[in-house]
């Protein structure tokens, strides 16, 4: 029986280890474990780290793993290059799994940056006082310390304290719709929205509820994928890979 290890809780994750375990294949699931909890997947679970690429590369090794597939989130950057050091290492074959990014249309006002520090940096340089910070609870501190601007963090689980005051977060996890999401920006009365290009429905209808109020959005793109490993963007593709 082939033995496949899935690293990342994304849904992505689930529905490839749902796929793979009807079909007879061992699927080990590796989650990070720094959501409080999270959805699982069917089959086996691990949770925490490797240890880095030595760690993961042993952890291959003793557990006779004959496939790898990297279903991390698409900005997990630091895990996919442990996995693909550790492919490198063990002749294990690795193929990265990630859902497409988002797209702008004619209707949207994005401001594509390449990293959260230049997110911040544009922050100051327009005419804005409530934000709106999608960008998970470990960036806090990149925007915690901006004056002039009062910013509403929503994210699964709490950012470490303190918490500054002029930070409201809100706890809260997705699937989201497109009517919540426009009450919540008037509610506040929000004129930014900051995000990551996680791409992915169930947190895309901030972006429709923006395009409709006429908010900005400051859209932080994704890092790219390690070099010289194959990516796929469906579970159906990366089933197939994995059971071939």
């Amino acid at each position: 029986m082939r033995r496949i290890l899935i690293l990342g809780g994304t849904a992505e994750a689930r529905a490839l280890a749902a796929d793979l375990a009807g079909g007879g294949t061992h699927v080990v699931s590796s989650l990070a474990g720094r959501v409080t909890n999270p959805r699982l997947p069917v089959g086996e679970v691990r949770e925490g780290g490797f240890g880095g690429p030595d760690g993961l590369a042993a952890w291959l090794t003793a557990e006779r793993i004959d496939a790898v597939v990297d279903a991390t989130h698409p900005f997990a950057a630091r895990m996919s290059a442990s996995a693909a050091e550790a492919s490198a290492r063990t002749g294990v074959p690795l193929l990265v799994l990630r859902r497409p990014g988002w797209r702008e249309s004619p209707d949207d006002a994005w401001r594509r940056v390449p990293s959260l520090e230049e997110a911040a940096a544009r922050l100051t340089g327009m005419p804005v006082e409530r934000v709106f910070l999608t960008t998970g609870r470990r960036s806090l501190p990149v925007f915690s310390g901006l004056s002039g601007v009062w910013l509403l963090a929503r994210s699964v689980d709490p950012p470490d304290a303190p918490v500054p005051a002029h930070v409201h977060v809100l706890l809260d996890r997705g699937p989201y719709t497109v009517e919540g999401e426009r009450s919540l920006i008037l509610e506040h009365r929000l004129d930014v929205l900051v995000t990551k290009d996680s791409g992915g429905e169930m947190t895309a209808a901030k972006l429709v509820a923006a395009r409709e109020l006429g908010l900005p959005v400051i859209m932080v793109d994704r890092p790219p994928p390690p070099p010289g490993v194959r990516v796929v963007d469906t579970v159906a593709v990366a089933a197939a890979w994995a059971q071939g």
